[in-house]
């Protein structure tokens, strides 16, 4: 591929990045309008190496290297569904793309243009042969209007400004670096001294139609720049046309200042025209012009004491002032199309809060603010984060807020995602830092979400009271849940999940009770599944662990809330009423377990929580005797603390009233589906309606391993545990289902851990969104007042494809493009036939004495002829290749260099990206 088509691509992304702009949540038409430069890299290149020309073959060679397809191509990778148009008028071109890129805008073609060119020679550095009398600088430099002035000096560049209509882009916050008030083109016909000499008349012409389009008086005008080639020819008439231009209107001297990027980079060609526009933005922005280099002495042709220009030799402050700023740009291109555009400055906005400010008022209620960041590899994921914690630091009044907002809503969300999370910019910066490629997670396509619930053990005081104090969602419903259930219990749930100070340990013991922990654990999760529910996170299907599943069944519709908090009143008060009994964690399976368990002595399996993972549960002596046993047989076991022996036979008598309980509120058919832990798999209609089955539920053991390995078993499902700690998570990391790359996500911490609750739903909702779950752009950066930051631009982790001429063929230039006499057994002749013909016609040549040699039978002279046209096409592109013109657009920063060396000088990265809305006339 040219790299201009490359280089232009990558610029325009960053240009649509810079903008804050993704097209495919773009509500419009989006265009493309820019040019190249001659291809080189074709002829020095591709056609020098047979092997790589010979593979690719003619028609994918042309597509990857026509200035045709340059802006068709950013069309179709990017998604642009405007017009996408190539335009060619030499050094004029990327302004004329502007030009263009404004009048589709005004015509309702496209509601946001690109805008630009690009201009990339092979070899990257050469140098060139001077030539007196030519246009090239004797010396290479570039010294406009200055009377040593002999000639430009060209140079590879690339710049791309996204255009919209100012009211379109003031309504939706989109940053506004300066406004086109109007522009015109034109071109100087015969009426000059010969075809690629610059006219007066024509380039005062266009002048004067470019201030009438914006309505603008020409001593209002305090900037132009300049095409200024720095030639003996071209800049006494440019002047002079300009001098013509202004005169129409002030006879004021000396008060315009003039300028040329030529004497800082050189000549961009086809990039020259956008390479001075994104100058002249950058000056409007920033409140300064910068110095036109090597000027010394004035052309004394110009005659500048008489007229109303100056050079301007120095960086030159130029604030606002009562009066808008304007400025013009003009690029004149060989042939004769000139351009000139008049700009003025951006709209004045309100000052954004400082980030001091922002500080001062936080306090221990701010919420935490989450980073999305993402790429399509782990890599250029990592550089990212670590580009935009240098920029945070590099910018000390740069809000949170809105840095949150820019991700969130104005970048793309690729397949490889993190979110780091912070409350402050310091841990912002700790977050971006320690973001790694192996911390980065693959977005699952059509990935669903299942919850967790947790079940008795996991509770503990102050569970969620971060949520509850700074999560509105969450509080309200944990206050709904909790003044039904004071009504069962005879008091308030709230006063032992959150104790007065001095209370938190009586506290503690009570909530150890069945009778209270079920409730609180009840509402805990319920709430914050209508938390993550009101964030976006539906859940698809769910999980319930023992008393979990009431919670699951409520969400699915089985139980209205009123009615399953009456249920888990009711079954806290019945298990706590049962004999007393302990529970005991065993490291085997099922299988494995049941030997032990043959004695009887009261004891039952009560979960299989995991693979290898299972508890047992009885009378409290039996269990002592299991453990004793287990130990000497060096079987790992772990004691629970829990007051009874919970899915045994000490359950039984509890069942009967609890079935009569669920009969009385009439559960209705699941809406969302759920497993049931009696059965390990999804519960059936029957099962869910049956108050049987309830009844079997409080009894029988908890099946929570074969229902996670029926969700283990689909790579699509993420595991979202709605509860206190980690306990289902770590079950399901241990599953022998489990495999690298799946996410299971928690939402409380555990009650050792000491992690503020809304950093860690915060996290758990950016590791969601990670994962490729939908989630609510406006949660992951809440309010609607965040600002559009110009950050760092995508990471993008380059590959060198660089095509090298064979040796022969840079020794010598003949030897560029293979023969066809050398192809001893052509692939695809009819394809190269084809293509080949359609370039040019040639007149048959009969070679009788060859045709005798290959058999006797003579070959017809068109399809040797097309072929042979194909070849010689692809060596002599000036002969064989009609010139066209076109527009194309251009990648997304400006870059801009000497052929000898790189583009120098910060300025233009900003401004190749920086949008210059139109104003509506």
């Amino acid at each position: 591929m040219d790299p201009q088509h490359r280089v232009f691509l990558e610029c325009a992304w960053e240009a649509l990045e810079s903008a804050g702009c993704v097209p495919e949540d773009f509500e419009g038409r989006i265009g493309v309008f820019a040019g190249a430069g001659m291809n080189t890299y074709l002829l020095h290149n591709v056609t020098a190496n047979r092997r790589v020309f010979e593979s690719a073959g003619p028609y994918q060679t042309l597509l990857a290297s026509d200035k045709d397809f340059l802006a068709t191509r950013v069309a179709y990778k990017l998604g642009l569904t405007g017009p996408a148009l190539s335009v060619q008028t030499a050094c004029s071109t990327s302004l004329t793309a502007v030009h263009l890129a404004c009048q589709s805008l005004l015509n309702g073609e496209c509601d946001l243009a690109l805008a630009g060119g690009v201009s990339i020679g092979s070899p990257l550095k050469q140098g060139y042969q001077y030539e007196p009398g030519g246009i090239l600088s004797p010396d290479g430099h570039c010294r406009p209007f200055d009377a040593s002035a002999g000639g430009t000096v060209p140079g590879n560049g690339v710049g791309v400004v996204v255009l919209r209509r100012l009211a379109d882009a003031r309504r939706d916050g989109d940053p506004v670096d300066a406004v086109v008030l109007g522009s015109a083109v034109n071109n100087d016909g015969s009426l000059k001294a010969g075809y690629t000499a610059p006219s007066v008349d024509g380039q005062a012409a266009v002048v004067s139609e470019a201030l009438a389009m914006a309505g603008v008086d020409a001593g209002s005008v305090g900037y132009v720049e300049t095409h200024g080639t720095g030639t003996a020819l071209g800049d006494p008439i440019e002047l002079a046309a300009l001098t013509r231009a202004f005169r129409e209107d002030t006879e004021e001297t000396g008060y315009c200042a003039i300028g040329s990027v030529k004497s800082n980079i050189g000549h961009l060609d086809a990039a020259a025209g956008v390479a001075a526009l994104i100058k002249t933005v950058l000056a409007l922005r920033h409140e300064a012009i910068p110095a036109s280099l090597h000027f010394t002495k004035p052309n004394p042709e110009l005659d500048l004491d008489s007229g109303p220009f100056f050079v301007n030799d120095r960086l030159r402050p130029w604030p606002r002032g009562e009066r808008p700023r304007r400025a013009g740009v003009s690029s004149f291109g060989i042939g004769g199309t000139n351009v000139h555009l008049v700009l003025e400055e951006a709209p004045a906005s309100a000052p954004a809060p400082s980030a001091e400010l922002a500080d001062e008022a936080a306090d221990e209620d701010t919420a935490p603010v989450l980073l999305p960041l993402s790429g399509r590899t782990a890599e250029a994921v990592a550089e990212g984060a670590r580009r935009l914690a240098d920029h945070l630091e590099a910018h000390p009044g740069l809000r949170l807020d809105d840095l949150a907002h820019t991700l969130t809503h104005r970048r793309r969300a690729f397949g490889r995602r993190t979110a780091p999370v912070a409350l402050d910019r310091a841990g912002a910066v700790a977050a971006l830092r320690a973001v790694t490629p192996t911390g980065t997670t693959e977005a699952a396509e059509g990935a669903r979400v299942a919850f967790l619930f947790p079940g008795q053990g996991t509770q503990y005081v102050d569970m969620a009271r971060g949520l509850y104090r700074r999560e509105p969602v969450f509080t309200a419903e944990l206050d709904r849940c909790a003044e039904l259930f004071a009504a069962e219990l005879g008091e308030d749930p709230r006063a032992l999940l959150f104790p007065a100070p001095g209370a938190a340990e009586a506290a503690a013991e009570r909530l150890t009770r069945t009778e209270y922990a079920q409730p609180a654990l009840f509402l805990v999760e319920y709430a914050l599944a209508q938390q993550w529910t009101a964030w976006g996170v539906r859940p698809d299907a769910m999980v319930g662990h023992s008393v979990g599943e009431y919670v699951a069944a409520c969400l699915a519709g089985v139980f209205e809330l009123a009615d399953a908090v009456r249920l888990v009143a009711a079954r806290g008060r019945l298990v706590a009423a049962m004999p007393a009994g302990s529970m005991l964690t065993v490291f085997l399976s099922e299988r494995e377990l049941a030997p032990w368990l043959a004695d009887g002595a009261g004891l039952a399996v009560a979960a299989l929580n995991s693979t290898g993972l299972s508890v047992v549960s009885g009378p409290a002596d039996a269990v002592d005797g299991l453990e004793r046993r287990l130990k000497e047989a060096a079987v790992p076991c772990r004691r629970l603390h829990t007051s009874h022996g919970f899915h045994s036979p000490a359950m039984d008598g509890a069942v009967g009233p609890l079935v009569e309980a669920v009969h009385a509120v009439r559960p209705k058919p699941p809406l969302i589906p759920f497993c049931s832990n009696v059965t390990g798999t999804w519960i059936t209609e029957q099962e869910a309606t049956d108050p049987e089955y309830w009844g079997r539920h409080l009894r029988q053991p908890v099946r929570f391993a074969d229902a996670a390995a029926l969700l283990l078993a689909d790579p699509s499902w993420v595991l979202l545990e709605v509860g206190p700690g980690h306990t289902l998570g770590d079950f399901v990391r241990r599953h022998g289902a489990w495999q690298e790359g799946r996410t299971v996500v928690g939402s409380l911490r555990h009650p050792q851990g000491r992690e503020d609750d809304a950093l860690l739903l915060r996290r758990s909702l950016g590791a969601l969104w990670s994962a490729g779950v939908p989630v609510d752009r406006d949660v992951l950066r809440p309010g609607a007042d965040g600002r559009v930051l110009r950050l760092p631009g995508y990471a993008f982790q380059r590959q060198r494809y660089w095509v090298e001429p064979d040796r022969a063929a840079a020794s010598d230039p003949r030897l560029a493009a293979p023969r066809p006499a050398d192809r001893k057994h052509p692939r695809h002749p009819r394809r190269r036939a084809a293509v080949g013909g359609a370039g040019r016609r040639h007149r048959p040549r009969r070679r009788a004495g060859r045709a005798a040699g290959r058999g006797g039978r003579r070959r017809g002279p068109g399809r040797r002829h097309r072929r042979l046209g194909a070849h010689r096409r692809a060596a002599r592109p000036r002969s064989a290749r009609p010139r066209r013109e076109r527009l194309v657009a251009g990648p997304g920063r400006p870059r801009a260099g000497r052929r000898t060396a790189r583009r120098a000088g910060p300025p233009g990265r900003d401004l190749a990206a920086s949008g210059a809305p139109v104003q509506p006339r």
